[in-house]
């Protein structure tokens, strides 16, 4: 058992806790309290002045997939052989050796979800992994799965600019996707109908050709897994929400860049979004009108708003820009669910992460000051209870830290 002691607890789902005492014993968190009783066999760290925080997740980012160092062949964010790829999954090209993941380990961060990027209308399946672990299968969160989907200006250039196919207008990228989504609801129906007449029959189903593309949307009608569609314009935004809402998608809105535009009609939607990042410049045109002020307005307005840094080990920067909303009118404590309860939430998996709470993984980092603060430094990262990260160690790779 490990017991980190004497520190500032920010449990995320309850009030903060001074002088308080989180436990850990195998995998999970086994309490969080002040005054607890600690074993007298377990490991004593004493957190006396310092910040203990639930794991921080970023709820949307491309690490391993925009492989580091960023050359040619570490690259496979985007197959932009087809402008729906439905087919890909993330799993097949994360690699645990990516130095991105001791970077973002160094930050308190525990869990990120990432995916294919925005390059085709639909790019594939992204999951939540977390930042530490020797095999794909070690760190992904099950259940967790996303159907990347992208509106907006990335699949009109990579098609019709550079491709002269289609789709070339927004107009072709919304046609798309519902194109995809009819396909896969007629190819749903044609199994049902197999089945049913196979028990009319009293004979084995005559299911059709297995097709991937299909069948991976078919989770997506299913609901099994969410729609996370890339937007920044608000024009874009207000297609995803239209196409969802025709299809009756589970959805998330990614980016939502011009979102607060249009809060009232995003909140009282109850919209699902990941903001960010807040670091990006103005480097196309669809992010000419973005605005520091955009989570504030949109979690004030009833949006669930996670925070994301995108790309790959940017992810380190998380806690600064939840710094930088606060600033810019976010709720302190709202930016703090949002890299943390509220991004598990959106992902799927505030049942395991995001808060400390007994029964829930021993995802846990400790903060030298308030995280948000630009002085401040991560010291300790424990990973489903394991130290994944120690400040004073020498930098190696991450799964060769393990005690």
């Amino acid at each position: 058992m490990i017991a980190i002691i004497n520190g500032k607890v920010v449990p995320v789902t309850g009030d903060i806790i001074e002088n308080g005492t989180v436990l850990i014993e195998g995998r999970t968190i086994k309490a969080v309290g002040k005054g607890l009783l600690i074993p007298d066999d377990a490991e004593i760290v004493d957190a006396g002045g310092k910040w203990v925080l639930p794991g921080l997740i970023d709820a949307h980012s491309h690490l391993s997939l925009y492989g580091e160092p960023s050359v040619g062949s570490n690259l496979d964010l985007n197959e932009m052989t087809a402008p729906n790829t439905a087919q890909l999954r993330a799993i097949d090209a994360i690699n645990p050796d990516d130095p991105a993941f001791l970077d973002v380990l160094a930050a308190g961060i525990t869990a990120v979800y990432t995916g294919p990027g925005s390059a085709n209308v639909i790019g594939g399946i992204g999951v939540l992994v977390k930042t530490f672990g020797r095999t794909p299968e070690e760190m992904i969160v099950p259940g967790t799965e996303g159907m990347k989907m992208a509106l907006g200006e990335n699949p009109k250039r990579v098609y019709g600019e550079g491709k002269k196919q289609s789709p070339a207008t927004r107009m072709g990228n919304a046609a798309l996707l519902r194109e995809a989504l009819v396909a896969a609801l007629n190819y749903r129906d044609k199994f049902d109908r197999a089945l049913i007449e196979a028990e009319q029959e009293g004979k084995p189903p005559k299911y059709p050709e297995r097709d991937l593309r299909l069948e991976a949307l078919v989770r997506v009608l299913n609901r099994e897994i969410k729609a996370r569609i890339h937007c920044h314009r608000k024009d874009d935004i207000l297609t995803a929400v239209r196409i969802a809402e025709e299809f009756d998608l589970d959805y998330v809105i990614e980016h939502c860049t011009e979102g607060y535009k249009i809060a009232d009609i995003l909140g009282a939607k109850h919209v699902k979004a990941t903001v960010g990042p807040l670091l990006m410049g103005r480097e196309k045109m669809e992010l000419s009108q973005l605005s520091l002020k955009n989570p504030g307005i949109l979690s004030k307005s009833g949006v669930k708003v996670a925070l994301q840094a995108d790309a790959a080990s940017e992810t380190k920067w998380l806690p600064l820009q939840a710094g930088v909303a606060v600033r810019e009118g976010m709720d302190e404590n709202e930016a703090m669910r949002a890299i943390t309860i509220n991004a598990a939430m959106i992902v799927g998996a505030a049942d395991r992460i995001g808060s400390l709470e007994p029964g829930k993984d021993a995802d846990i980092a400790i903060f030298s000051g308030h995280p948000f603060c630009t002085f401040t430094v991560c010291e300790r990262t424990y990973v489903n209870g394991l130290l994944a990260y120690r400040r004073e160690d020498p930098v190696i790779p991450p799964h060769y830290c393990r005690e």
